[in-house]
């Protein structure tokens, strides 16, 4: 046993270290100007899809059910295995609109929806929340196991609160001292990396402890499984309905390895390179066949131990406390807290943005005297990030004794599962269109929470049993875990089952019935056009006449910042913007500079407040006078004429759109240029395909009139020969005939 206090120094000491780690990591950075451009640091960081769930629980799992926990595991590889064809197609998407989080990414596919953001941002916040409650109950758990709880006056409410106040600065100090969530956090990605290969090596010692020295390896723990009965651990099918477990498994690690918040966070804001992917598609995989190499056998030796089958999360620190070896214990320990912090501080830091960007912003926008509360975006980040955890650890107090761990868990997995099918439909399926998507997410976020959220608070005592009995209503074909009397399956599989059909059903059958605008459908072609690997466009210098005062635009647009950002940080992305367009000095820019200007206005921006809120922002807050937006319906034809394509009548602009002034017009002409460009490139590549097709047409005619020629000199030699038959026949039968003519007597 440890004192509470010893416990509590080793951690803040190594936290303290994590943190200088990373301030070395922005130090050396902000001297030599550029981050690692070694992809170990991103992939190692990608290993915060093993969290303590994996550390402690999925060791309880094996305990339970055997190799049924390897599912968690074969479907994030499954997973990974497309990441060249999923993740690199969301990393260009991010470079381009600068996505901050997955809400992000998901309303500006669809058409930089509001209501989407604010709904999947409501989504993360239910399905993830029980998720950090399961990490700060293992972490306090783990706590009270290896100090001596029982003398101390810090109870399990006291020592939690304690660790959530602990986490809340972590998350602060880590990841949240800055506004920019697209600004890669590469100090606490080295700390979160690091985090990684600790956890791996206290796994790993453990294993080793518990299969060569409590054992004599893994011949003797099999040996004594059977012996004792204790089979089902290295069973395929430990539970009832296995195999639909299995599937189920299979299926929610598939989605969660890139839907879970902290995971689309790490793989795709933090991505600096997109040919890191490539290291991270084999490294990721041998790191999770590294951390459950062990996990059979410590399972199966906390049983052979003696230790009771329902503290089997906690056989990690258990069996080597039990040895006597407070070394290990203690090593045992900073991994399970490695496990759980490194998810707490990204899913807190991601979910904060998330709620800030698409809920409190929109909210301060609609209510004009919360306004003022706008340029303090980060402190209210802070208060968020705080209330999220304080919300987790009410939650993890609630439900402490009612789910083990692996049973929290799976339940977040099925809510991010109701991220695919917007997600990977609008990656995929031009069609996809934002009344599918809010369809989708609506049908399979509510069929969640029937067929998972109320059979919890069934079990609190919160509801009525007879809603499990005789179902909603009194309807038995409504009940919450035999929905349509589908029975027997479980209750995670039922879940799943009934949520996916939902989510799918709806997103196939809205996206068919209704026809979007034609703005979003052009958004869609212009987002999906954006996952394809292209050279990022800069500024180029123009030859029109430069008439507009850089002065008053750029007064306009630190209006707009200052409204978001503080003072600093405006001056500061001003100044980038203007260096990076070379107009620096100058008193006048070009209206082709100033659609520049302000495209990289709106990306800064989106950086900070969220692709779809920086769109509105942009609409709401540029103006054009009358020269600018005649100047800019002239530049749109002249790009047309360049380009060689006719107008067609039912893209020109119209009156009513020449003659406004907001930011809105500069959408709708990119819009229009990025779809003739699109139809330039598919009839270039129409044109290539014919002059295939036409080479190989002339191959065939080359072909054709060599055997034609071939065919022509053997017909001439057949002629011939005939020719030359023909003769000698005749002089033959002429011969016969002068023969035969001839009287006897001559002959005689």
């Amino acid at each position: 046993m440890f004192s509470s206090l010893t416990v509590i120094l080793t951690v803040t000491l190594y936290m303290a270290v994590l943190f200088g780690i990373a301030q070395l990591v922005e130090r050396r950075i902000a001297v030599r100007g550029e981050g690692f451009k070694s992809p170990w640091i991103y992939c190692l960081s990608l290993a915060v899809y093993h969290t303590s769930w994996t550390f402690y629980g999925s060791v309880g799992f094996a305990a339970s059910s055997g190799l049924l926990f390897l599912g968690v595991y074969l479907g994030a590889i499954l997973g990974i295995a497309f990441w060249w064809i999923t993740l690199r197609r969301m990393v260009f998407a991010k470079e381009v609109f600068r996505i901050t989080s997955i809400a992000d990414f998901i309303s500006t596919r669809y058409n930089r929806s509001e209501s989407i953001a604010a709904l999947v941002t409501l989504i993360a916040l239910f399905g993830v929340l029980p998720y950090i409650a399961l990490q700060l109950k293992a972490v306090v758990g783990s706590f009270q196991l290896i100090t001596d709880h029982e003398s101390s006056t810090m109870g399990w409410g006291l020592s939690g609160l304690l660790i959530t106040l602990f986490m809340i600065a972590f998350t602060i100090m880590f990841g949240m001292r800055r506004l920019d969530p697209t600004e890669r956090h590469q100090g606490m990605m080295t700390a979160l990396a690091v985090e990684c290969v600790i956890k791996l090596i206290a796994f790993i010692s453990i294993g080793l402890f518990v299969s060569f020295s409590l054992f004599d390896g893994f011949d003797d723990i099999t040996k004594r499984l059977f012996d004792q009965g204790f089979e089902k651990v290295i069973s395929l099918s430990g539970t009832e309905n296995s195999g639909a477990m299995w599937l189920t498994l299979i299926i929610l690690s598939f989605a969660a390895i890139q839907n879970l918040p902290r995971m689309f966070h790490v793989a795709v804001v933090e991505n600096a390179n997109h040919q890191h992917i490539k290291t991270a598609i084999w490294v990721l995989p041998l790191y999770m066949i590294l951390i459950n190499l062990f996990v059979v056998p410590i399972a199966a030796g906390g049983l052979l131990m003696g230790l009771p089958e329902d503290a089997a999360d906690f056989y990690v620190l258990m069996l080597p406390q039990m040895a006597g070896n407070n070394g290990l214990t203690l090593l045992a320990f900073i991994g399970g807290f490695s496990a759980a912090t490194g998810m707490i501080i990204i899913t807190t830091m991601t979910l904060s943005t998330m709620a800030s960007n698409h809920l409190i912003l929109p909210l301060l926008e609609r209510l004009p005297a919360c306004r003022f509360l706008k340029p303090f975006l980060l402190q209210i980040r802070w208060l968020l990030a705080a209330l999220i955890l304080l919300g987790s650890y009410g939650f993890a107090i609630e439900f402490s004794d009612s789910y083990i761990l692996v049973a929290i868990g799976l339940i977040s997995f099925v809510a991010v599962l109701q991220f695919s099918p917007a997600l990977l439909g609008g990656i995929f399926w031009h069609k996809g269109n934002s009344m599918g998507a809010v369809s989708g997410l609506l049908a399979g976020f509510s069929m969640w929470g029937f067929t998972l959220i109320i059979p919890a608070m069934v079990n609190q005592g919160w509801i009525s049993t007879a809603i499990l009995t005789d179902g909603l209503f009194g309807v038995a074909l409504f009940r919450p875990e035999a929905l349509f009397g589908l029975d027997g399956l479980g209750s995670i599989p039922h879940s799943v089952f009934w949520t996916l059909l939902a989510n799918v059903g709806f997103y196939i059958a809205g996206s068919l019935l209704y026809s979007p605008h034609k703005s979003e459908r052009n958004h869609a072609t212009e987002f999906l056009c954006s996952m394809n690997p292209a050279p990022t466009q800069k500024a180029r210098p123009t030859g029109l006449d430069r008439y507009i005062s850089l002065d008053d635009k750029l007064n306009e647009a630190q209006s707009l910042l200052e409204g978001y950002l503080s003072e600093d940080k405006t001056k500061e992305a001003l100044y980038r913007i203007t260096e990076d367009l070379q107009v620096s000095g100058k008193s006048h820019i070009a209206i082709i500079e100033l659609l520049e200007f302000h495209r990289m206005l709106e990306h800064a921006l989106a950086g900070s407040i969220g692709s779809a809120s920086a769109h509105k922002a942009m609409e709401t807050n540029i103006r054009y006078n009358n020269r600018e937006s005649t100047d800019l319906k002239a530049l749109y034809s002249h790009l047309v004429s360049e380009l060689g394509q006719h107008l067609p009548e039912s893209d020109q602009l119209t009156e009513h759109e020449s003659g406004n002034q907001s930011y809105g017009l500069i959408n709708k002409l990119q819009n229009k240029l990025s779809k003739l460009e699109k139809t330039i490139q598919l009839r270039d590549k129409q044109i290539k395909d014919m002059e295939v097709k036409l080479e190989s047409r002339y191959q065939d005619i080359f072909q054709y009139r060599l055997e034609t020629q071939k065919i022509r000199q053997e017909n001439e030699k057949l002629k011939l020969q005939l020719e030359s038959t023909l003769k000698i026949e005749k002089t033959q039968n002429a011969a016969k005939k002068q023969e035969a003519e001839t009287p006897d007597e001559t002959k005689s």
